[in-house]
């Protein structure tokens, strides 16, 4: 049985929604910005019909991205780096958790009230659920890491120093210059659904660029361009 196309009854073609929602998601920039840089294109669309595109398209792109990276072994379980951040909700103060890989990819986000032990393991639990359990944690000095590493018996992987966390702090960097473009966010549930989406498209398009000769670069540009323009084809 042929898969229905998820653009089917949209008069828009799928090349311009995935390229409004790539350039919305990926740059720090706002939806009027894309609308205008669109219309610059010859694209008359308005910047609601390009936040309906990213809330109706975005989860289905970012689940599509991590299930083919699931499947082409880029999971890493050799050392993780975990930290939180904090984002204000209305004027409240709330907790994003966030783990990446050695190689700043980012594995799992989630969004708590607190960052107490009970909120350090359920995200633990959520990041090993998908990703199974790794050599080696580097965390900070927060307590919570430790009590919840304890109570999953898995203590004897954690590892906090100096500077050994500077990878999970360099990638909290695009997600800050995407925040201040849209100007913070309303609630915790969009906050969740964003940065869901937001860090698997910084994946997708992550190429380490200096650690590679601009011929590499250039060829992993292009094909995680071509990747991107096959989401959700039928």
């Amino acid at each position: 049985m042929t898969k229905r196309s998820p653009f089917k009854y949209f008069k828009t073609s799928p090349e311009i929604i995935r390229l409004a929602v790539m350039m919305y998601v990926r740059f720090p920039l706002s939806l009027r910005n894309v609308e205008g840089l669109l219309h610059e294109r010859g694209v008359d669309v308005s910047h609601e019909a390009v936040r309906f595109w990213w809330h109706r398209f975005g989860p289905m792109f970012a689940a599509e991205i991590r299930k083919r990276r699931v499947e082409g072994g880029h999971s890493s379980r050799w050392r993780w780096h975990l930290d939180e951040m904090f984002v204000k909700i209305n004027g409240e103060r709330r907790y994003l958790w966030r783990a990446v890989d050695h190689e700043g990819e980012v594995l799992e986000s989630f969004v708590t009230k607190t960052r107490d032990k009970k909120a350090a393991l359920k995200f633990l639990k959520k990041t090993m659920r998908r990703h199974g359990c790794a050599e080696t944690i580097v965390t900070d000095k927060l307590r919570s890491y430790g009590a919840a590493l304890k109570e999953i018996g898995a203590a004897d992987r954690k590892e906090t120093g100096r500077w050994m966390n500077n990878r999970a702090e360099n990638s909290h960097l695009p997600f800050r210059r995407r925040e201040r473009a849209m100007l913070r966010f309303r609630g915790m549930r969009s906050l969740q659904k964003f940065e869901s989406v937001h860090a698997s498209v910084c994946n997708h398009f992550n190429s380490e660029r200096s650690h590679t000769s601009r011929q590499n670069f250039k060829l992993n540009r292009a094909a995680a361009l071509a990747e991107w323009r096959q989401l959700g084809a039928a």
